[in-house]
């Protein structure tokens, strides 16, 4: 059987026949909803409103979140999420996650830390696709520097008078809130708290940043708050403590981007046998040539190693027992793979990988954003190198 999307995965010990079905569902869904149009919305730009509510209506914006708000929690494990990434992932259109998921960074910190009121007024509404929420960290002048974030928020009375500037927002233009990091203390992690900010507040302004490598269909912005009043209720968590908020989704969001890259890479695995063993030159199958079957070879080399240390972690997740550093570093080693294979892909597709409107081109576009966001390669290097004492 030539090497596929699905004969490339690794026996997995920890899944059973209701991760399967769960495996069925969500390809069901992506075959009729996602891939005929793939190419389409990469062009255009922009994902149909019309998703959120389908969306919704397989599970996929509920996952993982209380059934009380309309989520689906009950058995729900790390595997779940896994596995609807991959499948989200074939498509080979890196913009998709950015946005119809972006609830998947927004989300929890109002799921897990606001008050009641907020709970019951924003998690439904974004779990049904009806609204959408996005997360406001970084900002123009610090990156990644989460410590350092300069957006303020004084408090007046019942007020929040919030001034700075948020970029790189996934899903930001379209948002109906956005959790913000803002400063109300003094310098450093202490100072920092996460308000809830409806995006329709006066003095909030948005700008499109539609001029990106990759990621073409997503919705990204950058958001301006002009003393802009937010309620006090709107704190999430308490006044100081938005770091711990912040931290709180860490490990979920690496492991989400970390399952990406793995499946992109099985991507471009598979468009490069099935070109290989397609395409003929010099009076023999691609494939036939050593040098291409040494490619495909080291390519399912590189992908076994990610799957491996994606099982270890997500079973470590379930328990409760991760160790951030072999997690910073499982993100690490699936960029670089991802990078590999969309390379040696498209060397092995040669000029037809150089057009528009296939799997491997569109996943090229996405290698660095994968490699940046969500932790640089650099910062998650330094952080294990911290976790384990060095």
């Amino acid at each position: 059987m030539a090497l596929d999307f699905d004969s490339a995965r690794l026996s997995n010990p920890y899944l059973t026949a209701e991760h399967e079905e769960w495996r069925s569902q969500i390809r069901r869904f992506v075959e009729r909803e996602v891939l005929p149009f793939a190419a389409e919305w990469d062009e255009a730009g922009k994902i149909p409103d019309d998703l959120w509510p389908k969306a919704a209506e397989v599970g996929i914006l509920g996952l993982g979140y209380a059934e009380e708000y309309g989520g689906i929690s009950e058995g729900i494990d790390s595997w779940y999420a896994n596995i609807m990434t991959e499948e989200l992932s074939r498509p080979g259109v890196g913009g998709i996650f950015p946005t119809l998921l972006v609830h998947g960074i927004g989300l929890p910190p109002v799921a897990n830390f606001a008050s009641d009121a907020i709970r019951n007024d924003v998690v439904p509404a974004v779990l049904s696709g009806s609204k959408r929420i996005s997360l406001g960290i970084t900002e123009p002048s610090g990156g990644s520097d989460v410590a350092s974030l300069q957006t303020t928020a004084r408090r007046e009375g019942d007020y929040y008078i919030v001034n700075g500037s948020k970029t790189f927002i996934s899903g930001g233009m379209n948002a109906n809130w956005t959790s913000t990091a803002v400063r109300t203390g003094g310098e450093g992690p202490a100072g920092v708290s996460m308000l809830l900010i409806p995006m329709d507040l006066e003095g909030v302004s948005r700008t499109a940043l539609d001029r990106k490598q990759g990621w073409w269909c997503s919705d990204t912005a950058t958001i301006y708050f002009d003393n802009v009043k937010v309620p006090v209720g709107n704190l999430i968590g308490a006044e100081g403590e938005g770091f711990k908020v912040i931290m709180n989704n860490f490990n979920s969001e690496r492991l989400g981007m970390i399952v990406q890259m793995e499946a992109y890479s099985r991507v471009c695995l598979e468009e490069a046998v099935n070109w290989a063993q397609e395409r003929r030159t010099f009076g023999k199958r691609l494939a036939d040539h050593q040098v291409i079957r040494h490619k495909i070879a080291e390519m399912k080399q590189q992908i076994n190693a990610c799957q491996a240390m994606i099982q270890h972690c997500t079973r470590e997740i379930n328990e409760g027992s991760v160790n951030a550093g072999d997690l910073a570093l499982l993100k690490v080693q699936c960029s670089q793979t991802m990078e590999f294979c969309a390379r040696e892909a498209s060397q092995i597709l040669g000029g037809a990988s150089y057009l528009r409107d296939n799997r491997v081109e569109r996943i090229y576009r996405e290698v660095r954003v994968q490699a940046i966001g969500g932790g640089s390669e650099e910062i998650m290097r330094d952080l294990a190198s911290r976790q384990y004492g060095v």
